[in-house]
């Protein structure tokens, strides 16, 4: 057995609330296949029936994460190798761009950008909300912190989010 047997790469996948959510299976999906094991951060409001959560902790065999953990309970992931964030809504980019970190997913974002684990990002912000002015610093201040962003999605039905293209920004 060799080491990378022994400590595969560890993906999160941070999860926002937007309509597009209902598909994170498929970037878990994408994920395995390229032999990552993945543990899910959820925003608080998208627990409340943004996606299917208990058939992502099927898929991925692990809890998810959308609180803090008590003290002296075990750590239920490894360190990440790297994070994505998809989707990525405008109220989570714009708080963290702020360092506010209210949100197990918003602290977990603050920390692992502090420690250099690559980040890739799928926005999805409508149109007037990505014009508005803090969207945009914000957009710059995390690119200025190595976050990587892929082509945003503005929340239109039936257009395609691209599950995949959020992997290759970290890989």
């Amino acid at each position: 057995m060799t080491a990378q047997d022994e400590n595969p790469p560890f993906l999160y996948v941070v999860v926002c609330a937007a309509g597009i959510a209902a598909d994170v299976g498929r970037l878990i999906t994408a994920a395995q296949r390229r032999e990552w094991h993945v543990g899910v951060i959820a925003t608080p409001v998208a627990m409340n029936g943004f996606f299917d959560t208990a058939a992502v902790e099927a898929q991925t065999g692990r809890p998810i994460r959308s609180a803090w953990r008590k003290p002296g309970e075990p750590r239920p992931f490894p360190d990440p190798d790297a994070v994505v964030v998809a989707p990525a809504t405008f109220n989570t980019v714009n708080k963290w761009a702020a360092g506010i970190a209210d949100t197990l997913a918003l602290a977990t974002l603050s920390e692992t950008a502090g420690l250099g684990v690559p980040i890739g990002v799928l926005p999805c912000v409508s149109d007037a909300l990505a014009g508005h002015p803090a969207y945009q610093e914000s957009l710059i201040r995390l690119r200025g912190m190595g976050v990587r962003f892929g082509y945003p999605h503005d929340g239109t039905e039936g257009a395609e989010f691209g599950w995949e293209r959020v992997l290759d920004l970290v890989e």
